[in-house]
């Protein structure tokens, strides 16, 4: 129970620190989104532009789900390069942990890593597939799974890539694979819940 509860804890900790600044920025991106695509209201104010928000938050699905969509995706960007230090030699652990525990100076030591890089995706391949249902022609299981890993390995390697070359924290193959699983049952997800809406007649 004591390894489950630190898992727990340490996973809740990591996302809660980036969670403010991804809501403020999902807030923000939603307001270009508004500019691009809705410009009515344009150049009447901040009163008028917080207004339109507001309504089109309360009225509108699809922004609701492009919030969403946007908060998960600055979520991953804090955790994987926005908030990284400069290292010296990305390389100097490529193939990572593996598992919750890792030694550090030849103790075992307990590590939600992989977890989080689980929950790191999965969220955001399930948005995907939610926000741009009405273009998916097909739907069945191993699809969405085959889908949902494709799309979490091109995005984990493009940021592990960046953090290669940007010299952000460690190129690490436990990243890629774990973040390519967590699209998986991302997709695995939005299967489940696909079905039930086509059952249940919604």
């Amino acid at each position: 129970m004591q390894i489950v509860k630190s898992l727990i804890t340490s996973v809740l900790i990591a996302l809660y620190q980036p969670f403010w600044y991804a809501v403020l920025s999902a807030a923000l991106l939603c307001f270009l989104y508004l500019y691009a695509y809705h410009p009515i209201n344009t150049g009447k104010g901040l009163k008028a532009a917080f207004r339109t928000w507001i309504e089109e938050f309360k009225t509108s699905v699809f922004f609701r789900k492009l919030f969403l969509l946007f908060f998960f995706t600055v979520m991953i960007l804090f955790r994987t390069l926005l908030n990284r230090n400069m290292w010296a030699n990305p390389l100097s652990d490529v193939m990572g942990g593996w598992w919750i525990w890792e030694e550090v100076n030849g103790e075992q030591k307990l590590t939600t890593e992989c977890f989080e890089n689980l929950v790191l995706m999965l969220p955001f391949v399930f948005l995907l597939f939610w926000i741009f249902e009405e273009k998916i022609k097909r739907v069945n299981l191993w699809r969405m799974i085959w889908e949902g890993l494709k799309i979490a390995f091109i995005f984990s390697f493009t940021i592990e890539m960046l953090q290669l070359f940007l010299r952000l924290g460690t190129w690490q193959l436990s990243d890629l694979f774990y973040n390519t699983v967590g699209g998986g049952i991302g997709g695995l997800l939005y299967y489940v819940v696909y079905r039930v809406k086509k059952f249940s007649g919604k």
